[in-house]
């Protein structure tokens, strides 16, 4: 075991995990960079004897049995995973073929499941770790066009926050992280899938919305790298939060969200509450 905290961080060769990573090896952490493109996670990050890099399909969990191997075989432990990898299939329900939604949800929710499970065993001998999950805005608020990408963050907040008291009595903490939107490739081609127009009705709604990400793409107002310091601040107190809304957008929409459920409880209070079998 060695003194300082290993971070186990996937999709880092672009986007957000090349930030996450940058910044765990600025703090003085030992760094696993986990990528399907391991040549590209090297060039991105350089090289640092605090740093360890290994091919990851985060789909495929034979890859993530031999990437934990891996790290642990060169620094001894695992101190925080970073469920940071997935992708973005975008697209109108109707025209999202079902092996698209089925590959979002393979993706950005059993991709993460697949790490996680390989992971946690090494926690829990050690006694102690952090599972950090990016989720989104999206797993706490649907919207049209999102609706396998909503699923699968959806998905991914419920199965967290499920695991979390699981883990508690091993000494391992849970955070999801739901950012608004940040200047990251989540809207370049390498990241969106769109769905092949197939109906009519969503014609000209599907050329609007793609229109309006294509010019929000690198207008984004959040800072990446801001995030990851802020992540890894937040990452090294003896109490992570258990959620951690990031972005003013996302404060915003959560909070809205919020309201409108406290709304829709008290809306029909009465209803709800008068549905106990007679004399229970």
């Amino acid at each position: 075991m060695i003194e300082k905290k290993v971070w186990f961080i996937t999709g880092a060769g672009r986007g957000m995990g090349v930030d996450i990573a940058k910044a765990a090896l600025a703090a003085g952490y030992a760094v696993v960079a986990a990528g399907r493109n391991p040549e590209r996670v090297a060039e991105v990050l350089g090289e640092s004897d605090q740093l360890l890099v290994v091919k990851l399909d985060i789909t495929d969990p034979a890859e993530a049995e031999a990437a934990v191997r891996a790290a642990v075989e060169r620094f001894g432990q695992i101190d925080v995973l970073v469920n940071n990898a997935g992708n973005f299939i975008a697209g109108f329900f109707e025209e999202i073929t079902p092996e698209q939604f089925r590959w979002q949800i393979e993706t950005n929710l059993f991709g993460p499941l697949n790490v996680t499970r390989a992971v946690l065993p090494v926690m829990r001998r050690q006694r102690s770790g952090l599972v950090l999950t990016i989720s989104s805005t999206a797993g706490l608020i649907g919207q049209e066009f999102c609706t396998a990408y909503a699923a699968s963050k959806f998905g991914l907040e419920g199965w967290i926050e499920s695991l979390t008291p699981e883990v508690a009595p091993f000494g391992i903490r849970t955070m999801v992280v739901e950012p608004g939107f940040f200047r990251t490739d989540l809207l370049t081609p390498e990241s969106t899938d769109y769905a092949e127009g197939s109906v009519g009705d969503y014609a000209e709604r599907t050329r609007q919305t793609v229109a309006a990400w294509n010019g929000m793409n690198g207008q984004q107002g959040g800072d990446p790298a801001k995030l990851a310091a802020a992540l890894v601040r937040l990452a090294g107190q003896e109490q992570p939060p258990l959620r951690w809304v990031a972005g003013a957008d996302a404060v915003e929409g959560v909070e809205r969200k919020a309201n409108e459920l406290l709304a829709q409880v008290d809306a029909h209070r009465g209803l709800s509450s008068s549905l106990a079998l007679d004399g229970a």
